[in-house]
């Protein structure tokens, strides 16, 4: 078997080769039931190796886009026939705004929390697809045998079993920190609030993606910062022209950025362009801070790099949680950086002290037992049949003209409606029929992406789903008239 093209490059590579067959689909070229062309045909085409092409190949079958038969090859999936446009560029403004979302937000959470609605609101994966079961034991088992110790202040940087396996886990994504580097945290939100806090003061300028998480937002306007949207491409990722640009116009303190998989596309910024981010911020003295919390939910063969594995990574603080992929009731989350710990844990004092030690103890264990890889590929799987499904349904049900992405990784949709359509007028006819959703305009603190919504595929596809997707789309419909 032919060895994989060097790591810097293959990201970059493998992409090329999905772009080239989206081209080929979009064009009409290849339609569904049609087959591909072969591995060796379309490494010789791209310039590529044939384990690049199969890396390519293998990740749009988790998308959708391609099926594999066994001993005659890959073929153009059936749901390609209604697969819809992508959703259009985002508008390339930069211009620096307060931030005054927090209510809203407020609301779309406690939205989250009403289990009688349909789940297709906040990015919250279905307790059917979490560890809960095997996490229990361990919970059980931490608190029978180390519950003296367990009912007593942690460390404020966090339980040493813990960092030292998410330490262990860093390798796997080409950033190999030690213990002592790593800040356990009240989920990713946390780590965001104490990296921002730690190196801005009120009234600094950060840089955000367009649209991005709408939960950066009320953290953003607690600490009385000012915003600048950098515009992302659901297939490219965050243009680097427009970054280059705010940097030149404004003076920004830091960047928030999404390692792998932002939220609400799901697109995914190729290694080539983090290094080329890298270098512009580098030039300007400009610190990262990078959200990988979606960095292995990847339907690829390999998981994405983050910002801070990169060799030119100079000024990047790195945070995550397990919130996604284990456990969203713990509020585990963390925050690595060796230059900015010190200032990070003294923080991290002055604002809780330290988190619960139990529940810190059991998930170290869970992580050193080796359950946790296994877990992850069995979930993969599940989000990325769960958006195969959801966009061929939309695809079906949706008025002409609707644009829905095509993640690479995480589990939510973004959907952009024909333009006559206000996405927050759907919201509220959507919530008199028990069914949330995330309006567009959440995503941004401009007056971009009224036409839009995110929609969560966390949760396995079933008949009250199927209904309350068709629902939504009788009620879009009913807008266009």
């Amino acid at each position: 078997m032919e060895k994989p093209e060097h790591t810097d490059q293959q990201e970059f590579r493998y992409e090329s080769v999905v772009k080239f067959i989206d081209h080929l689909i979009d064009s009409g070229a290849l339609i569904a039931g049609q087959k591909a062309p072969s591995l060796r045909k379309v490494s010789k085409a791209r310039g590529v190796s044939i384990s690049t092409a199969l890396h390519a190949y293998r990740m749009l079958e988790s998308q959708g886009v391609l099926e594999a038969q066994p001993q005659s090859g890959f073929y153009v999936s059936a749901a390609t026939s209604n697969q819809p446009d992508k959703p259009s560029a985002a508008t390339k403004s930069t211009r620096v705004r307060k931030v005054n979302t927090g209510a809203q937000v407020a609301n779309m959470f406690e939205l989250a929390s009403d289990t009688t609605m349909a789940p297709l609101g906040c990015a919250i994966p279905s307790p059917d697809l979490l560890a809960t079961s095997k996490l229990d034991k361990f919970l059980v088992r931490t608190a029978r045998t180390r519950g003296k110790y367990a009912n007593t202040y942690a460390p404020p940087r966090g339980e040493e079993g813990l960092r030292t396996a998410i330490a262990r886990r860093s390798i796997n994504w080409g950033h190999a920190v030690s213990a002592e580097d790593i800040l356990i945290t009240c989920g990713c939100t946390e780590a965001l609030h104490l990296a921002l806090k730690a190196i801005t003061r009120p009234g600094d300028t950060i840089a955000v993606e367009s649209p991005n998480y709408f939960g950066f937002l009320p953290v953003l306007q607690a600490l009385h910062l000012t915003v600048t949207e950098i515009p992302t491409d659901s297939v490219d990722g965050i243009s680097i022209t427009a970054l280059e640009s705010a940097l030149e116009k404004n003076t920004i303190k830091a960047c928030l950025f999404s390692s792998a998989f932002n939220n609400p596309m799901g697109c995914l910024t190729s290694e080539d362009k983090k290094k080329r981010v890298l270098t512009l911020l580098n030039r300007y003295r400009v610190t990262l801070i990078e959200d990988d919390v979606y960095g292995d939910i990847f339907f690829g063969r390999q998981r994405p790099r983050p910002y801070s594995a990169m060799e030119n990574a100079k000024r990047v603080i790195y945070c995550s949680s397990f919130s996604k992929t284990v456990a969203p009731g713990y509020r585990i989350g963390w925050i690595a950086s060796p230059s900015y710990i010190d200032k990070l844990t003294t923080e991290k004092y002055a604002t809780t002290l330290c988190g619960p030690t139990l529940t810190q103890v059991a998930l170290g264990e869970y992580l050193n037992a080796g359950a946790y890889d296994n877990h992850l590929r069995g979930m993969r799987k599940s989000f990325a049949a769960n958006i195969a499904i959801m966009t061929k349904t939309i695809a079906e049900t949706f008025p002409p003209g609707t644009r829905v992405s095509r993640p690479e990784g995480g589990f939510v949709l973004w959907v952009e409606l024909p333009d006559n359509i206000n996405a927050r007028d759907v919201f509220v006819l959507a919530l008199k029929d028990d069914i949330c959703f995330a309006p567009g305009d959440l995503f941004t603190t401009s007056d971009n992406y009224r036409s839009c919504l995110r929609i969560s595929c966390g949760y396995p596809w079933s008949t009250s789903i199927e209904r309350a997707v068709w629902k939504l789309a009788e009620l879009v419909c009913g807008l266009t008239r």
